[in-house]
């Protein structure tokens, strides 16, 4: 960059240095780590009719395998799950026994797919982790449904936040948006506990209201700590601790974690600002410090609650609570 002045300046090194960094304010110019390269565009063409929200929309899966997306939503006489096209198309809702849907999963596998719903519901249906067909079908119940359980007894839910399936059927549930349990738990596909991490409080492996668990392809699992502020992660076969993230939450603790397609970026959704953030992913080895790349500010009162990745196209999708709708991201 070559600043010339007219012969009226007179400039010092420093009057030269001031005009450089003007200049590059005035380009906009930034390191590609801060992020103020735009990653993400809205759709508003999905859904295609928003008035099928009829409720407050608190979670969203995707099934990348069958171009479909399933919402959970909250209120009285109104359908708990809605069924939309990934083009956003309205296809069919479902209600049977579901109460107060917190989490929502899809788990595609070389045969089957299913739904699982993480219910809250104080009534007689809470307190559970349930699995259904993708017509709504009940299939399964993990806990007692409509008893609030303790910590000592693993299939004994309180609030269950989220749930992650893999394709080998290993089960991950962040237990306690706000109920007496403050746990991450892994069961086999039998419904067996592997191993069980976590109490209520601040220090290492400890959680407040974990509130969203993802895995990634590198053995750890990944759970946002929500009001501790901070992302811990685990090892999936052993349930060792890892680190944590926290510096990157100081405004608002996490509320969901998924991973992009490409696992280089995690989106984290920020309720109380507002806010998606995009961290770097770190490859195999240390956890490190979260380096945040980019962000998407949301209107005022959108109030992102969770969140989840369409693993063939890209696309986020949001549910928000505040909004009362699912919103779509296109990567750029």
């Amino acid at each position: 960059l070559v600043l010339l002045s007219p012969p009226s300046w007179d400039l010092t090194a420093n009057g030269y240095l001031f005009l450089y960094f003007q200049v590059l304010k005035a380009f906009d110019y930034s390191s590609p780590w801060k992020g103020q390269e735009q990653m993400y565009k809205l759709d508003i063409g999905w859904p295609k009719i928003p008035e099928y929200f009829t409720g407050q929309t608190f979670c969203v899966a995707v099934d990348s395998l069958h171009g479909l997306v399933f919402v959970g939503q909250r209120g009285d006489n109104v359908p708990k799950v809605l069924v939309f096209s990934e083009e956003g198309y309205f296809l069919y809702s479902w209600n049977n026994t579901v109460e107060m849907p917190h989490g929502i999963f899809v788990l595609n596998t070389a045969t089957d797919s299913s739904v699982w719903i993480t219910d809250v519901g104080t009534g007689k249906y809470g307190h559970t982790v349930k699995q259904y067909s993708p017509s709504g079908k009940l299939m399964q119940i993990l806990g007692t449904p409509g008893n609030a359980g303790s910590s000592l007894i693993p299939l004994q839910f309180d609030q269950p936040a989220e749930i992650f399936v893999e394709e080998s059927g290993d089960i991950y549930v962040v237990d306690g948006d706000g109920g007496m349990n403050n746990r991450l738990l892994k069961l086999s596909n039998d419904y067996k506990e592997i191993w069980l991490a976590g109490t209520n409080g601040t220090g290492i492996g400890q959680f407040k209201i974990p509130h969203s668990v993802t895995v990634d392809p590198f053995g750890r699992v990944w759970v946002a700590d929500r009001d501790n502020k901070r992302i811990q992660v685990f090892d999936k076969v052993t349930g060792e601790w890892l680190g944590s993230w926290s510096s990157c939450f100081s405004e608002d603790g996490p509320y969901s974690v998924r991973f992009t397609a490409n696992y280089k970026y995690l989106i984290v959704a920020q309720l109380n600002i507002n806010r998606l953030a995009i961290l770097a992913a770190p490859p195999v080895g240390s956890i490190g410090d979260c380096v945040m790349v980019n962000t998407v500010q949301l209107a005022d009162e959108t109030k992102p609650h969770l969140v989840d990745v369409d693993m063939k196209s890209g696309a986020v999708y949001v549910a928000e609570i505040g909004a009362q709708q699912v919103q779509k991201y296109i990567p750029l």
